[in-house]
């Protein structure tokens, strides 16, 4: 069924189960996985309605001026999305699903507009700085560089967020930039080669997930691939154990998979991980009613 999210009207796709819906969820995004037809949401929608689980997927609103689209805009696109899925399954319990950058999101939806379940996949518990941190030295470490080149990594992150935050001149920071540009790992640090020309265009690089956390009730599964390489799974565990104390967690750690549940690094439906599927479907079936009957 093609329907349309909020006021900007995002195109969507509700899948249903043939027979009684037990349960309804809503997708969010990964920051580069903005459209609903990405493979990680595709499977959601061919693996969840022979359970009984409907599934709405939609197009995230597109960036402006080339920046990411901030999280309290992603919420409340969510939060329309969650109205528009109630009115079409009715009474049953109804939850979110989310990947990477849309499990803060996701969370801070529950925080406002408060759902069933959450089912997050690569959930940080640090900043979107702090991750991206983390996230960019473990790639320079797999690629074999050493701790030099992570020394200079950290220095430089670090001047490109003080100008972000207006802390260091605009001239002082390009300058770094033009440096590292030459250096064989920038392609994999994740920063421009041109700055913009003023500072707070990364509106949410210092938003803290713990008070959101704190915030959140009811079951939540946090899913996580035993390689990850752009979360901090332990940090983020901590925070979570910490700061959730009204939340039910379930932690899924999945053998052989990153940053996506899926093996070998794959970006397809056909190595989406049998393990994750396994996982996701034993946890709902656990924590959801019975089909109920049709009217």
């Amino acid at each position: 069924m093609e329907l349309t999210v909020g006021a900007l009207g995002l195109p969507a796709t509700l899948d249903l189960p043939a027979g009684p819906v037990r349960s309804g969820l809503v997708v969010l995004h990964g920051s580069h996985a903005d459209r609903r037809s990405y493979f990680l949401y595709e499977h959601l929608a061919r693996l969840l309605p022979p359970a009984g689980i409907a599934v709405l997927r939609y197009d995230r609103r597109p960036r402006a001026d080339g920046h990411d689209v901030p999280l309290i805009a992603q919420t409340d696109d969510a939060a329309a999305a969650l109205d528009l899925l109630r009115g079409q399954v009715g009474d049953v319990p109804v939850g979110l699903w989310a990947f990477s950058q849309g499990a803060w999101a996701a969370a801070l939806t529950a925080t406002r507009h408060p759902v069933d379940f959450l089912v997050l996949i690569g959930c940080s518990g640090v900043s979107p700085a702090a991750q991206m941190r983390y996230g960019t030295a473990e790639q320079l470490r797999r690629h074999g560089y050493g701790e030099a080149d992570l020394a200079e990594l950290d220095r430089l992150r670090g001047v490109a967020e003080g100008f972000l935050r207006g802390d260091v001149p605009r001239t002082t920071a390009q300058a770094e930039l033009d440096v590292a540009v030459r250096q064989p790992w920038f392609p994999l640090v994740h920063l421009p080669r041109e700055l913009p020309d003023a500072p707070g265009s990364w509106v949410d690089m210092d938003f803290d997930p713990e008070p959101i956390f704190a915030k959140v009730s009811g079951p939540v599964l946090l899913c996580y691939g035993e390689t990850d390489g752009w979360t901090p799974i332990e940090q983020s565990l901590v925070v979570w154990r910490r700061a959730a104390r009204d939340a039910e967690l379930t932690v899924a750690r999945l053998a052989g998979c990153d940053h996506a549940p899926t093996l070998d690094g794959r970006d397809d439906l056909a190595g989406v991980s049998p393990d994750y599927e396994r996982v996701l479907l034993d946890w709902l079936r656990r924590r959801l009613p019975e089909r109920r009957a049709a009217r």
